[in-house]
């Protein structure tokens, strides 16, 4: 009996010093953050896989959204912030872990859904030449590839494209070549 209390004591002692590394460790980290009433802040969004999270989703979802103003102080880590009425199912109070202070004037930060792409603004890309050729061949087929140089770019830039897709879309750039390899003039 006085075998395992001497090893509960021990096991304690040594959770004890494990917990303080621990907290030494996170201390370092940590940083206090403090807002004011009517402070402008970020709101911190986490994208989930697979769902669909203020108006984006996965890789396109914005780590932060806003900003919005902090109508009160709950408490020392709480805040409630003034959401918009499309936000009415969201709770308006956050931990201060999940807030980021805008720095600089709110008012000349352009809301996300205000921006509309204009599609006069899209442009095709157009192929210069092909650099190089490679057959892959696996188990069963072959996968032809050609590196090709776009418009725009560095010769560092230029990207291995697969051979039927290239010749699909450009089924003239494709005979150019092959005259131009045959010596036949067009």
């Amino acid at each position: 009996m006085h075998q395992a209390k001497e090893n509960v004591k021990i096991i304690k002692k040594r959770l004890k010093t494990a917990q303080s590394h621990q907290k030494s460790y996170s201390d370092i980290c940590r940083r206090d953050l403090e807002f004011q009433e009517d402070d402008w802040v970020f709101l911190k969004v986490s994208p989930i896989k697979g769902v669909m999270q203020f108006s984006e989703k996965e890789k396109l979802c914005s780590r932060y959204v806003g900003p919005y103003r902090i109508i009160q102080r709950i408490a020392q880590v709480a805040y409630g912030l003034e959401l918009p009425p499309e936000m009415s199912l969201v709770h308006q109070v956050f931990h201060v872990s999940m807030l980021k202070k805008v720095v600089g004037d709110p008012s000349l930060i352009v809301p996300v859904e205000t921006i509309k792409d204009n599609e006069g603004l899209t442009y095709e890309e157009i192929s210069i030449t092909i650099l190089d050729r490679h057959v892959r061949k696996l188990r069963t087929k072959e996968i032809a590839s050609v590196k090709v140089l776009w418009q725009n770019q560095q010769l560092e830039e230029a990207i291995w494209e697969a051979e039927e897709e290239m010749k699909k879309k450009y089924p003239n750039f494709f005979e150019c070549i092959c005259n131009c390899i045959h010596g036949v003039k067009s």
